[in-house]
């Protein structure tokens, strides 16, 4: 390193690869080469941090291989619209056959100024009556409605919950709902996987948010229905499952709890058994999310395997006494431990990854 540049290679080697990473100093940064024209600028996103290095070429703009943000490869700004969100750029210089760069970057960075989400904003729970969150994972075509065994048991649920307790209800059919799947950002990297979810942030037509609004910032007890499908619970179930990941990687990431103090319980029902597979799938994912559960934390309903008759099924529980009432008794124990929990000391904000060994690759 002479008079502040630093040499990189061998320009005809250098030239073989359209993006590739290179230290100058302890700085990673971003070489490339399209055109004929090299380019230089720092290795890491303005958003979260992501590895510029890692992503691909758009014409003259790196997009970031997390959420695909885009800066211009040569001088560092954003896409057209965004330019003052810029990324360091870094001169260069040929000098017989060798490629040098200057190791002071040659501009700043600056991140636009973004007010924050609201789903980032603290939430101060005041006093109040209980609230409490229904869940509906059944699919139907909204257009042509059926009846659906789960969520019948589920508005039973908040009746009992608003009739008995004074509660505030909500419900949330997710057939309802335009969410996009969950599209991997933790398989990229854990710090790629966010709250909130990038999904939520970089589409404001995604309505995952209600979901994440729900059970993050309103609800006391949330209850979730669905029924039972080759064994196991609905697609919907596991579509909305998958994003909220990010609220689970919120604590293994980054030690924060998102979830605190909240009460979860269930509704299955389905002509087809495996009643205790299903629950237990539930039971230990919203345990990881950080909810907990009162006693007995489910009601169920299914008439077996060879039960092929869904008219019957159907029939069955719209009659029954027996499930109305156990669904009301599901609901009494939920919000008197979700009260409980209210008049008790609040849980802790952060904890070290829930019990897993604290360690950092």
């Amino acid at each position: 390193m002479a008079d502040g540049w630093q040499e990189l290679g061998s320009i005809d080697e250098l030239k073989r690869s359209p993006l590739r990473e290179v230290r100058v100093g302890s700085q990673r940064v971003a070489l490339s080469y399209a055109d004929g024209r090299f380019g230089a600028v720092s290795g890491v996103c303005n958003h979260m941090g992501g590895p510029l290095c890692e992503g691909e070429l758009d014409g003259d703009y790196l997009v970031c291989p997390w959420h695909y943000w885009k800066f211009h490869r040569s001088t560092g700004e954003g896409e057209v619209g965004y330019e003052s969100d810029r990324i360091p750029r870094y001169e260069l210089r040929e000098d017989d056959g060798r490629l040098l760069i200057r190791v002071e970057p040659a501009s700043r960075r600056h991140k636009l100024p973004h007010a924050p989400h609201k789903l980032t904003l603290a939430v101060e729970r005041n006093d109040g009556p209980p609230r409490v969150l229904g869940i509906s994972t059944t699919a139907m075509t909204e257009d042509h409605p059926r009846y659906s065994t789960s969520e019948a048991l589920l508005e039973v649920a908040l009746a009992r919950a608003t009739q008995t307790h004074g509660a505030e209800t909500r419900l949330i059919r997710l057939g309802g709902l335009t969410f996009r799947n969950c599209e991997g950002f933790y398989s990229k990297s854990a710090q790629a996987c966010t709250w909130p979810c990038s999904i939520t942030v970089m589409d404001p037509t995604d309505q995952m948010e209600q979901v994440y609004e729900g059970m993050v910032q309103w609800a006391d007890v949330v209850l979730v229905a669905t029924p039972i499908r080759w064994g196991a619970a609905s697609a919907l179930y596991y579509k909305m499952a998958e994003r909220l990941n990010c609220v689970q990687n919120a604590l293994t990431t980054r030690d924060k709890v998102l979830i605190r103090d909240k009460v979860a319980a269930f509704i299955i029902t389905g002509g087809q058994d495996n009643v205790q597979a299903v629950a237990g799938q539930q039971l230990g994912f919203f345990a990881e999310l950080g909810f907990v559960f009162p006693p007995f934390p489910y009601v169920a309903h299914s008439r077996g395997w060879s039960a092929e008759d869904m008219e019957n099924n159907v029939a069955q529980v719209r009659d029954s006494a027996e499930l109305r009432e156990g669904t009301g008794a599901l609901v009494d124990r939920s919000v008197e431990l979700a009260l409980r929990l209210r008049a008790s000391s609040a849980s802790p904000s952060r904890i070290a990854r829930g019990g897993r060994k604290a360690h950092r690759a």
